[in-house]
């Protein structure tokens, strides 16, 4: 049978907490929540630097998305990734026969993982879901003393690290935090907040009827499209940059797996891609998906132009949602982009030379073979961000300002996808919020971002959903770089037990020498 990843939250909220007896798991000193790429560098370090440590998530599988088919490893500048995060890399160089490998096969990537903890002899909890309900934290005044899943088991500790994309820990344990977008007031950047003027990439380069009768507007507006205007340009709100599953395709025919058609499949939902396509706007069929090459003849592929893998507008409840909401929004993420392929390779009105080209494609059979060869980890690119000890902004990312205490380097562009679609004063359909600007050196991430502010919690670091502007995190939210930082806040974790204060009282002197002496990279 197959088990999608919906099927999977179905499968945990089926359990419900109270009529599960409670159920103590042993102490450790570090407890990690979330078994990301972050969370098990972090519980690699903290095993490596002698204290007892367990992985504790709601996920099956390691690795998050560096597993879950991004295998197109996004960095800018790989000169900026040391520690854990690097050898992972020189791993996979040794799988495949070469010193490092930056593009890499899924289950690969998931079999480094597995190595790291089945060498580290990690004791690792899968599919236990933090209870969100008010009582999965316990804590003594500022120090968070257990956490409690929905299966009854609760994990005591003295450190807590959330590595989740979501910051479920984070913000059940009463940290300070947000979602959105903040008003480019706020931290004097230029870049966050409302994009119209520099959202020139992945839009639509001829003008698009957005109506379901074109040129009637009392029809009613396309399925995906906004009603009103996109908002004051460079103010706040609570929209989110777009998710999509990164696909791991294949054009060798023996290891081609057909795309599947959803059951509850609505081609009305194609009908603004159809018209980009009738258009001849972005005609070749790379302007609708990316097919960037992996290992044995298979892709990652990504969100590419004005309709795409991206499902834009519709994971905007995501980061505060229950996990039955969130089960809906990733069935719906599932549904629309298995439609959205399915419709380039099979609907009649699609141009030749596309159709043509969408048939050599499909599925890697050998790929997420308990998923329907489908992604088991949807691209949750962006969803709450602690305000923390310290913000990470434009400026820190430019080098206008330089951030305090290294604990590891961002170098990609601050990259947001687009956020919504509307339509503009001359009646067309227009994308909203992506930014893409580069060109800037890397610079350092601070050790205030991953730590919560003072009087809030005094055992818990976040390298995941860190403390940063909608637009630094844009730049910071990569792979390698939550790798580096998980591999951080189990050093700062490690180094605050042995020195019996909180995490805002880590002597950052003694942190950056042992950081060094691991490799990472500072500066």
């Amino acid at each position: 049978m197959r088990l999608t990843v919906s099927c999977v939250l179905v499968l945990a909220l089926s359990i419900p907490a109270r009529f599960v007896a409670a159920e103590q798991v042993a102490s450790h000193d570090v407890v990690v929540y979330g078994l990301t790429s972050a969370g098990v560098m972090a519980v690699v370090q903290a095993k490596r630097l002698g204290k007892t440590a367990i992985l504790v998530g709601p996920d099956t599988h390691l690795g998050g998305l560096s597993s879950g088919g991004l295998g197109a490893t996004d960095i800018g500048n790989k000169k900026a990734i040391g520690g854990l995060s690097r050898e992972f890399y020189r791993r996979l160089g040794t799988y495949y026969g070469k010193g490092e490998a930056w593009v890499f096969e899924p289950h690969v990537a998931e079999k480094m993982f597995e190595d790291f903890v089945r060498e580290h002899k990690i004791e690792v909890h899968r599919d236990e879901w933090l209870d969100r309900s008010g009582q999965g934290v316990s804590k003594e005044g500022e120090r968070i003393v257990s956490i409690t899943m929905l299966s009854g088991k609760s994990y005591p500790g003295r450190m807590f690290i959330d590595a989740t994309y979501e910051g479920d820990l984070m913000a059940a344990a009463g940290v300070s935090y947000t979602y959105g977008r903040e008003a480019n007031s706020q931290y004097n950047e230029t870049l966050n907040g409302v994009q119209t003027k520099n959202a020139i990439y992945h839009q639509f380069a001829k003008t698009v009827d957005p109506y379901v009768r074109p040129g009637e507007p009392s029809s009613g507006l396309l399925p995906g499209i906004a009603t009103g205007g996109p908002g004051d340009e460079g103010a706040a709100d609570k929209r989110i940059q777009a998710y999509c599953f990164r696909m791991c395709l294949t054009d060798v025919p023996d290891n081609r797996f057909p795309f599947p058609k959803p059951r509850n499949y609505d081609p009305t939902r194609y009908e603004l891609l159809l018209r980009t396509l009738l258009a001849g706007a972005n005609k070749h069929p790379a302007g609708y998906f990316t097919t960037t090459r992996m290992p044995n003849g298979k892709t990652d592929s990504n969100n590419s132009g004005p309709v795409s893998t991206d499902h834009i507008g519709m994971n905007y409840a995501y980061p505060e949602a229950t996990y039955a909401e969130r089960r809906k929004i990733i069935a719906d993420h599932e549904e629309y982009q298995q439609g959205f392929m399915w419709f380039l390779a099979n609907d009649q009105r699609v141009p030749t030379d596309i159709h043509d080209t969408m048939s050599k494609w499909g599925l890697a059979k050998d790929e997420f073979v308990d998923n329907g060869h489908w992604p088991h980890q949807l691209y949750v690119r962006e969803a709450r961000r602690m305000v923390g000890s310290y913000v990470m902004t434009q400026q820190n990312c430019q080098g206008a300002t330089v951030a305090p205490n290294s604990i590891g380097m961002g170098a990609y562009t601050m990259d947001s996808h687009h956020v919504q679609r509307y339509v503009d004063e001359n009646g067309f359909v227009r994308n909203e919020g992506d930014v893409q600007v580069g060109r800037f050196g890397p610079y350092p991430i601070a050790y205030g971002s991953i730590v919560p502010k003072r009087g809030e919690c005094q055992n818990l670091l976040v390298p995941v959903c860190l403390s940063a502007s909608h637009i630094a995190f844009g730049s910071i939210r990569m792979e390698p770089v939550f790798m580096v930082l998980g591999q951080s806040a189990a050093t700062a974790a490690a180094q605050a037990i042995d020195d019996d204060v909180d995490v805002q009282a880590v002597d950052y002197g003694r942190l950056r020498t042992r950081l060094l002496e691991d490799r990472q990279v500072l500066q």
